[in-house]
């Protein structure tokens, strides 16, 4: 697939209908992985413009930052401590309306508001988290989570 992205402005379903085949194209035939995550954090930023879109993996007891982008961000975090390591911790995605109510949340920008963590299970373990955030509050719902669990599910560990 060509490395250029069709982005559309429409409702956030659109726009996630619109991207999921060309992350599908992106992943087809590329087996490393960090690449492959490169790629979707760059298609996510693109289409959504959010303030930092990234994964973390799971190295022993912590998740250790992988592929991102936005500005530089947390390098590892403790399972249990913030949205990611609660997210990695209780195995679900966690959306967070306003972070400055989240108990624990770790302030790897400031300009952070809200903020979403999907896990990536594979064999009943989580091997990562994918983290988005937000300059506003209030910006990831039900809607995010369906599609980015569904992306995330397109990644070969």
């Amino acid at each position: 697939m060509s490395e250029d992205l069709k982005i559309i402005i429409g409702n956030k379903t659109e726009q996630y209908q619109s991207l999921i085949p060309q992350i599908k194209g992106l992943l087809d035939g590329e087996p490393d992985l960090i690449a492959n995550l490169a790629n979707i954090c760059g298609a996510l930023k693109e289409q959504f413009n959010w303030l930092w879109i990234g994964f973390y993996l799971v190295k022993k007891d912590e998740l250790v930052l992988g592929p991102f982008q936005g500005p530089v961000a947390c390098t590892r975090i403790k399972k249990g401590r913030g949205v990611c390591g609660t997210s990695w911790q209780k195995a679900e995605t966690l959306i967070v309306p306003d972070v400055e109510k989240f108990p624990g949340h770790i302030a790897c920008s400031s300009l952070s508001r809200s903020e979403i963590v999907v896990p990536i299970i594979r064999n009943h373990l989580v091997v990562g988290v994918l983290d988005a955030d937000s300059l506003q509050t209030n910006q990831f719902d039900k809607t995010d989570q369906q599609f980015l669990e569904e992306i995330v599910s397109f990644i070969s560990f």
